[in-house]
């Protein structure tokens, strides 16, 4: 077994996989980017080292210098977690050439389904049932449509060939909207994962999203620890997960269970990982492979009791698994919500923002995975994803209830959270059902009633200290971090100077400036910004007459595209916005003026 250990993320992931280390007696490095530096799991690791900038570009996905602090660590071995480098060959092929285990399959297994064209011949030959369409990467428009008139047919998913996590994935419900969602995919493959390349499936229109988890060590064993449904999803993005499925019974699950084993052999699979596919009319298809830990993998745990992140990190050691698929059995009903900071009224548009007060729930069949506390930044250069909450009862009914309590328990102060939608959604009809909840995730109508009531602005985390001087430090010398305490009387002036530009621990972050107004205020003519982020796109001009519905500009935030539309029909009388430029909330996007007015 490793010595230390590595994680090359941030978050809930990075607490949970060091979790998993102190119970193996594995030491543990943190690495953090400037806006981490007082992060959860950087705190609760054995060391810690500064990255760099507050970019993931500059931090978490700087191979060279991830590969020189594991190095000047001494770790033996790196987990990535999940996102960033976690399906990355190139840094999986690093590591195995510098001497450094990582901690996940073999650089060639992500290079065999990292490319989800690749994997996609790989599992027709391997005879695992694929959604009808290419196989091959699509090189333009014209080609596709071609493709879909021969073959395919319309409604057309437009998938980019490395995406993942709803990343490039777009449809096009008619050929009117081909050329837009062609784009579409092929910049968000470019933007996230460095390759434009897409290709065509045809859409299924109300699948089940069914997804097994896998395990496989270096001594040939393979094993499925059974299937979660993840159906309930926004933007193709999964917001509520569970396991069981409640559409697949034991047959069902003992052949999907036998095609994730073959998927995962069929590339010598080793560690943790996921073949997802879609269910619809008792049909199973081939979807991807996720070759890493998934954020759902809480939700398997709860219902095998049987540690994912600890097996991965044994089959890296070269240990054997230390379950056999006799072993897995599937007992009571569990549940995940994924606590994002986001406005479901607002179309989930990310919320970022300082947490004030800071409560989890608890008691019997409770479990939190998150990397935040009171205080914490959630901040809109990453994923809006403040921590999972799973619960776990004898079936799914109770396992309702049970979260819909721990939901009630949670206090987040300060920030605008997925919590009401959670707690809406887990008490209609559809739910209850089994459903897929489509028709609730997109119905803008019903997604307002979860509109946040109007609040006294928010105290900022730890006012209420701020009178008190901290003397425990935090300090970085040569790029590693180090907690430094200091006895003493307070400094002149009453406050604590911070060191080597790092803030006293434990302190407030400097009171933020108001945001900038959107000029004058709202009005009914007047469209505002409900997030902030960077204008990715401006698709109207000055003077141009607009529907109410309109795409008007794309804004990114949170590592996600969030199409702004009209609120109104009417012309473009203002466009104080610049394509490329930053955008906070409040802020005029448009001024539309209707003919009467």
């Amino acid at each position: 077994m490793f010595s230390k250990v590595l994680v090359a993320n941030r978050g809930e992931i990075a607490v949970r996989v060091i979790r998993a280390c102190e119970e193996l007696g594995i030491a543990t490095v943190a690495v953090y980017s400037e806006l981490d530096r007082d992060a959860l799991h950087v705190k609760r690791a054995d060391e810690a080292y500064l990255l760099g900038g507050p970019t993931a570009a500059e931090s978490y996905l700087n191979v060279e210098r991830i590969l020189e602090v594991i190095r000047e660590s001494g770790a033996e071995a790196v987990h990535p977690g999940y996102g960033f480098l976690a399906e990355n060959a190139p840094f999986a092929r690093a590591c195995e050439e510098a001497g450094i285990v990582f901690i996940g399959p073999p650089a060639s297994a992500i290079d065999a389904m990292g490319s989800k064209t690749r994997a996609r011949e790989l599992m027709k030959a391997a005879g695992v049932p694929i959604v009808p369409g290419t196989t091959e990467p699509v090189a333009d428009v014209e080609e596709a449509r071609r493709i879909i008139d021969a073959d395919i047919g319309f409604p057309v998913a437009v998938k980019a060939a490395g995406g993942g996590g709803g990343k490039g994935f777009r449809v096009a419900l008619d050929a009117s909207e081909l050329e837009s969602a062609f784009e579409g995919a092929a910049r968000e493959g470019e933007k996230f994962f460095s390759d434009a390349t897409v290709y065509l499936e045809r859409y299924l229109p109300d699948p089940r999203h069914v997804e097994v988890q896998v395990l496989a060590d270096r001594h040939g064993n393979v094993i499925h620890l059974g299937e979660r449904d993840c159906s309930v999803q926004r933007r193709h993005q999964k917001v509520i997960e569970e396991s069981p499925a409640p559409a697949v019974d034991e047959a069902l699950r003992e052949r999907i269970g036998q095609i994730g084993v073959e998927a995962a052999r069929a590339v010598d699979y080793v560690g943790a990982g996921t073949i997802e596919g879609l269910l619809q009319d008792g049909e199973y298809f081939f979807l991807e492979m996720n070759t890493r830990v998934q954020v759902e993998h809480c939700v398997t745990e709860m219902v095998t009791g049987i540690d994912i992140v600890k097996e991965g990190i044994r089959a890296a050691a070269g240990e054997e698994l230390s379950v056999r698929q006799e072993d897995v059995v599937l007992r009571g009903h569990a549940i995940e919500c994924r606590i994002n900071a986001e406005d479901a009224a607002k179309n989930f548009a990310p919320a970022p923002g300082r947490i004030g007060s800071y409560r989890e729930p608890a008691g019997p069949g409770v479990r939190v995975d998150s990397g935040v506390g009171p205080g914490s930044e959630i901040s809109p250069m990453y994923d809006p994803m403040v921590s999972k909450l799973i619960v776990w009862d004898v079936d799914r009914e109770q396992a309702t209830r049970r979260m819909l309590r721990a939901l009630g328990e949670y206090e987040i102060e300060g920030l605008k959270t997925l919590i009401p939608f959670h707690t809406a959604l887990l008490q209609t009809p559809q739910w209850a059902a089994g459903e897929t909840c489509r028709d609730l995730l997109e119905d803008r109508s019903w997604l307002k009633t979860l509109a946040f009531p109007k609040a006294e602005k928010a105290k900022d985390a730890g006012a209420e200290e701020a009178a008190s001087v901290q003397h425990d430090y935090t300090v970085e010398v040569s790029g590693r971090r180090f907690d430094v305490k200091v006895i003493g009387p307070p400094f002149a002036g009453g406050a604590a100077a911070a060191v080597n530009g790092a803030a006293p621990a434990g302190r407030a972050a400097p009171k933020r400036g108001e945001r900038k107004s959107g000029g004058g205020g709202a009005g009914a003519d007047t469209l505002e910004s409900p997030l902030q982020g960077n204008l990715w796109k401006v698709v109207v001009e000055q003077g141009a007459v607009v529907e109410e519905g309109q795409l008007i500009c794309i804004i990114e935030a949170m590592k996600m595209e969030n199409e702004i539309t009209a609120h109104k029909a009417g012309t473009i009388a203002e466009l104080p916005i610049t394509e490329g430029a930053p955008i906070s909330a409040g802020d005029t996007i448009a001024v539309i003026r209707s003919a009467e007015g």
